[in-house]
């Protein structure tokens, strides 16, 4: 039996960047009721809103008047990081398991809602790992959700689908948007009077080459720990041996990030002596480290070149703090520990 158009619901991925947002809005003007999911994890590099990707996905539901559903997959995305099935991008991407991983979650969730198909602002050749033929067609298998996935900015490059067959979306009204270029979705953004999207590409942190390296070692000496993966995220990283890593600030919110994530038993390190960043030394604070993590910290100090000698001062929880005087390392030591 045929569903009646005004009951067709669709979930939309809506990660708050401009794809998604006007995937949404094709969907809107052929009179399709949309829920939108929107999925977090601690890679998320978006600037765009103060709060990030999470505060402009929400605004985007509120400007389209649409219910949104946020989900953090976390434990289940560190998984696929640690070991994805259909390997890395150019960096610590993971792309393709990613994909089938929101898609498998999304799939659960559409008997919850009653929807019976999904949009996504995926682009035909927009990523050179995820979003080409072969791959859109395994993420599909994969997901289980085989015709049942809509793009509506690329739909007329690619295979009809299920919602496209049954009459309830009119391929006619749909695009044929490919490659990398954004000027297409640009002007199309601008035919619907949409101005404010702060966030037009998203991105995660696992393309970017400097994060990679800091993932790469954080697996090669411990484990993807959510602590450990936020501390990332800010600061510069020193690996000083195999159980022990020293991050320095490179301003006062990095320092108040760092501090933030400080374990009862890392050593926090403060210049006193010098305005200077924090230090945070986590693994073995034992003294040849704790001398050395000063060092460090000391060389990204504001002090006078010709000084000899900084003061720095170690705190450990349950511990009296601690000063020590050290000479600071010079540019060629510091990069021999630098991640």
């Amino acid at each position: 039996m045929a569903i009646p158009i005004n009951m067709i619901k669709a979930i939309a991925l809506l990660s708050g960047g401009l794809d998604s947002t006007l995937a949404i809005k094709l969907m809107q003007e052929q009179g399709i009721e949309v829920i939108a999911l929107h999925f977090t994890t601690p890679f998320c590099q978006c600037g765009g809103s103060k709060n990030g990707c999470k505060s402009t996905a929400h605004t985007v539901a509120d400007n389209f008047k649409i219910p949104i559903k946020t989900i953090n997959n976390t434990d289940e995305f560190f998984k696929i990081v640690r070991q994805p099935k259909h390997g890395y991008g150019s960096h610590m991407n993971p792309c393709i398991d990613c994909r089938i991983l929101m898609l498998q979650t999304t799939r659960k969730y559409m008997a919850e809602c009653g929807a019976s198909f999904v949009v996504t602002g995926e682009v035909l050749g927009q990523r050179p790992m995820s979003q080409h033929r072969q791959s859109l067609d395994l993420i599909e298998r994969e997901s289980g959700l085989a015709g049942l996935i809509l793009r509506p900015l690329s739909a007329q490059w690619l295979a009809v689908t299920i919602p496209e067959k049954e009459g309830w979306v009119d391929r006619s009204k749909l695009l044929n948007i490919k490659g990398r270029s954004r000027k297409p979705q640009m002007s199309l953004a601008k035919s619907f009077e949409i101005n404010d999207y702060p966030c037009p590409a998203g991105g995660c942190l696992l393309t970017d080459p400097s994060f990679s390296l800091r993932v790469k070692d954080l697996l090669q000496y411990s484990d993807l720990i959510l602590n450990d993966v936020l501390l990332l995220k800010a600061g510069r990283h020193f690996r000083l041996d195999n159980r022990t890593k020293l991050i320095v600030g490179r301003n006062e919110q990095e320092n108040n990030i760092i501090l933030s994530l400080a374990k009862d038993s890392d050593a926090i390190i403060d210049m006193r002596t010098c305005p200077g960043p924090a230090g945070l030394l986590r693994g073995d604070c034992k003294q040849t480290n704790l001398d050395l993590a000063c060092r460090i910290t000391a060389r990204y100090a504001d002090h006078n070149l010709s000084d000899e000698e900084v003061t720095a001062e170690i705190r450990i929880k349950e511990l009296q703090p601690k000063k020590i005087q050290v000479t600071f390392l010079s540019d060629k030591e510091v990069r021999m520990y630098m991640i």
